[in-house]
């Protein structure tokens, strides 16, 4: 007997390749273009990990759409053999909500950079992330400007050397996952480009999600903000540091003690609010347990806050990830009803019979 696997939600409208059709392969969803970022880069990783991950999904490179802005991940859609679109600085997230909602039988990505994103784009991405478009939304934070060659950005470290800010930065650094789940996201996630196995695994979680689903990536640019991660990529450090979310488990990581298991936790404060502690003087039972799917986000938004610009502890993982509805289909509803509470009349004939018509209105004072 077969059994019918549903597709992932983000998926629903998008039609599936048949059971018997010769399944894609990383190579058909890898273009010819050359790929022109500098040698070290961690856009190659992540360009990896997204090919690899596409076959997956089971549908057709032609119903794969990629939408960027301005900077060095913005060249991404040149690198996919899916359609895309290299848009302007910023206004990924708003040409992707357009297609989405007129185009259910597309899956939709945009991979924006921090600047592009948090800077002049910061507008497009909060409403984007408020509507709850169904967009798959990769943003890479290498907490520098690569393409205009070593600005800083709206995630740069307080003190930040750069070429525009000689004496160090003044500004105070944007958390995007904390502005994510501020923007009302429905899903919000963090991950490393050196990581390939939970990269994968939260990009596969981000496109089973139905939504707008924020992918927040630390990617390091060798050339003007190289290492900026890597106390997050040596294994010790890293050990220390990373704090694995995983939901419904209790929140633990650290070295392992005689028993095997991570040594340091995260419970909460009397006050209602979060500290690591040692998994020893609280037992396993006194750890938060992780919800990601609890509707009120406040215990996520107190999760992303432990991620400083030290990164003593960095959460990773899935922050949040809740139901609710998507403003692409509540939109073709809407739509749909008008046209049915017009008795069906409404055509493609009567809209451009108003585009192009002759009547005109006078305004006067």
């Amino acid at each position: 007997m077969s059994v019918t696997v549903p597709p992932p939600k983000g998926l629903v409208g998008v039609p599936l390749l048949a059971d018997d059709a010769v399944k894609p392969t990383k190579k058909d969803f890898t273009s010819d273009s050359e790929v022109r970022w500098c040698p070290g880069c961690g856009d190659y990783a992540i360009l990896a990990a997204v090919q690899g991950f596409m076959p997956e999904l089971g549908i057709a490179p032609e119903n794969v759409v990629c939408i960027s802005g301005i900077g060095c991940s913005s060249r991404f859609p040149y690198y996919l053999d899916t359609y895309g679109l290299h848009s302007i600085h910023g206004r990924a997230p708003a040409i992707a909500t357009g297609l989405a909602t007129s185009r259910p039988d597309l899956n939709v990505w945009v991979v924006t950079g921090d600047g592009d994103a948090l800077s002049i784009g910061g507008n497009h991405l909060i409403h984007a992330l408020r509507r709850n478009v169904n967009l798959t939304i990769l943003l890479f934070n290498n907490r520098i400007y690569g393409l205009t060659k070593g600005q800083y950005s709206p995630t740069s470290e307080p003190g930040k050397i750069t070429k525009s800010t000689p004496a160090g930065s003044l500004d105070t650094p944007f958390n995007p996952v904390s502005l994510a789940l501020g923007a009302e996201a429905s899903f919000v996630a963090r991950t490393l480009d050196s990581d390939r196995k939970h990269l994968t695994s939260v990009l596969r979680a981000a496109v089973n999600h139905r939504g707008a689903s924020l992918v927040e990536i630390y990617q390091n640019c060798p050339i003007f903000n190289d290492g900026a991660f890597d106390v997050l990529k040596d294994r010790d450090e890293a050990t220390a540091r990373l704090v694995r979310l995983e939901h419904g488990q209790p929140i633990r990581f650290g070295p392992a003690g005689d028993d095997g298991e991570p040594v340091r936790g995260i419970a909460r404060t009397a006050s209602g609010g979060l500290e690591v502690v040692d998994v020893a003087s609280v037992g396993v039972e006194g750890l938060l347990v992780h919800d990601a799917v609890n509707p009120d986000p406040s215990v996520q938004f107190a999760l992303s806050r432990l991620d400083e610009p030290t990164m003593a502890h960095v959460p990773v993982g899935v922050f949040r990830s809740v139901d609710r509805p998507t403003y692409d289909d509540l939109a073709r509803e809407q739509v749909e009803f008008a046209v049915s509470d017009a008795g069906g009349r409404a055509s493609d004939e009567d809209l451009e019979a108003l585009l192009y018509g002759k009547d005109t209105w006078t305004v006067s004072s």
